[in-house]
């Protein structure tokens, strides 16, 4: 009883830790005059995607490569194929041609070098299946292009809409405070998490790996639905999908760059299928850009994605 009490305080504080830690850095930016084009693409896509970092962080450190493997293939799984599939059905999700060519198939690339990780010992005799520290640097090595990409890609829109809305005019000592008891609250969270996932499927007879891409990975996801639905509720496709986009890129390139740097990650058997199933849902929303309307993912594309989901997470309860 007391591990889903803490599961659910965990949540709780992650995305609580998560929304004021979003809020408090975008305070400090917009007072620094920084655009609010950088702040989206930058602030809030790490923002949402920091309860997945403290998640896997702990997970790390604690050495249970399954939570943390689980946590960022589910969550990256979980984006596209619920999130992005609700988001359209609210309201079809028109993109820009840029996110088109550029960000949705970097969240292909991403998956399938991780895929590559995965069939190493196909390719290399004895060695096994996971993320070394040295693939972890190169992953990181990726994050940082990505970075560059998106502060030049800011940089040269700009953007001299700089005025924050009332509810955003914090003092520099409340933002600051905002970004500390942020962090405080996701490590917190974060290790809550981990402690009673871990806990539940010891109890339950289950693998960690299933409670990390189903339960662990829907918990450290809701921000990115949060942000994405009542986005598309409010027609602002750019920030729906480009959350997600954000997001994912973020999840595999630093996030599973910097817990195998702490600990080098082995891979479950399942998990092969699992970011294979990734690597398909992103290779599925480059797809979609060009059926049906140009550059929009339709209505019935997000019932397709739903319909995908739902086959997934029945295909690994019943596989355990």
């Amino acid at each position: 009883m007391l591990d889903y009490v803490f599961l659910i305080i965990g949540f709780v504080l992650l995305i609580k830790g998560a929304d004021f830690l979003v809020d408090g850095s975008s305070a400090i930016a917009r007072r620094l005059k920084v655009s609010d084009l950088l702040i989206g693409l930058t602030i809030v896509a790490f923002g949402t995607s920091t309860p997945e970092l403290f998640v896997n962080l702990i997970a790390s450190v604690k050495g249970t490569s399954a939570i943390a493997i689980g946590n960022v293939v589910g969550s990256n799984i979980f984006n596209i194929l619920l999130i992005l599939g609700i988001s359209s059905i609210i309201f079809p999700l028109v993109v820009t041609k840029g996110t088109v060519w550029k960000e949705i198939p970097l969240t292909f690339v991403a998956a399938a070098l991780l895929g590559l990780m995965a069939l190493k010992p196909l390719v290399v005799r004895g060695s096994l299946s996971g993320i070394s520290r040295i693939e972890g640097v190169l992953l990181l090595a990726f994050f940082c292009l990505f970075t560059y990409y998106v502060l030049r890609m800011a940089l040269r829109a700009g953007n001299t809409d700089s005025t924050p809305a009332d509810g955003q005019q914090h003092s520099v000592r409340k933002s600051l405070l905002f970004i500390f008891g942020g962090f405080v609250a996701l490590f917190i969270g974060a290790k809550l998490v981990v402690d009673a996932a871990v806990s539940l499927a010891q109890s339950f007879g289950v693998s960690e790996s299933l409670i990390g891409l189903t339960i662990v990975a829907a918990g450290t996801s809701l921000p990115e639905l949060a942000t994405s639905v009542v986005a598309a509720a409010k027609k602002n496709c750019d920030i729906a999908v480009g959350n997600i986009v954000g997001s994912n890129i973020f999840n595999i390139f630093l996030i599973l760059g910097i817990s195998s740097c702490i600990h080098p990650i082995q891979f479950q058997p399942g998990n092969n299928v699992d970011i294979g199933v990734a690597a398909l849902a992103s290779l599925l929303l480059f797809v979609f850009m060009f059926t049906g309307k140009k550059g929009s993912l339709d209505r019935w594309e997000g019932v397709v994605l739903l319909l995908i989901f739902v086959a997934y997470l029945v295909f690994i309860i019943h596989r355990g």
